[in-house]
């Protein structure tokens, strides 16, 4: 009973996390509440007994990718104010694809495919069990090429955002590599020849 009032509390503090994300002005304080969802999100997966899940959850996540959005928005200096501006404008179409999703899931987990008597409770493991272990045994060797395909996916968006903080600007002395090695000796350097003249009233060399 204690769980399942865990289960309730954190999945509340989860809901109302991704209605904040989504509703705030601040992108700043958006992310911020992404870093709660995360944490609400560990704490179930705590209860599910996937430990490691949790812990690379808020390690990478958190850790990570949060630190990363957090970067990528106060370089880019997004307009918020212009972003929510069409926010009312789709509000019925997010409301109806909410609609939907939540009726998805009351189908899948309702219905008769999903009930506890086909999928029993786990039962719990020993204490010398390692899920970690586990998962790593399944994950390279059944799910080999999907973790490989996510990886290249991951290396493209981080190439994604360093191309995005990167955008020129006029106000911001860069340096051009391509046009510095295209230069010549001609364009930068002229040799000029003056004749020598009397310094303090003496020849040269006297």
């Amino acid at each position: 009973m204690s769980q399942l009032v865990i289960f309730f509390v954190f999945a509340a503090i989860m809901v109302f996390a991704g209605v904040m994300v989504i509703t705030v002005r601040n992108a700043v304080h958006s992310a911020l509440f992404l870093v709660l969802a995360f944490f609400s999100s560990a704490a179930i997966w705590l209860l599910m007994e996937a430990e490691f899940l949790a812990i690379v959850l808020v390690l990478v996540y958190v850790g990570a990718v949060m630190v990363l959005f957090l970067f990528v928005v106060m370089m880019l200096d997004v307009n918020t104010a212009r972003l929510k501006e069409g926010f009312i404008r789709y509000l019925p179409v997010g409301l109806l694809v909410a609609v939907l999703i939540a009726f998805q899931l009351i189908m899948v987990v309702g219905g008769e495919r999903f009930g506890l008597e086909d999928y029993p409770k786990p039962v719990p493991k020993a204490a010398d069990y390692s899920n970690t272990e586990a998962l790593g045994a399944v994950l390279y060797t059944e799910y080999l090429f999907a973790f490989e395909v996510a990886a290249v996916i991951l290396l493209v968006a981080i190439v994604a955002a360093i191309s995005l903080t990167m955008r020129r600007r006029n106000t911001v002395k860069t340096q051009k590599p391509e046009m510095q090695v295209a230069v010549r000796r001609e364009d930068r350097i002229r040799i000029v020849s003056m004749a020598s003249e009397p310094r303090n009233g003496r020849e040269d060399g006297s």
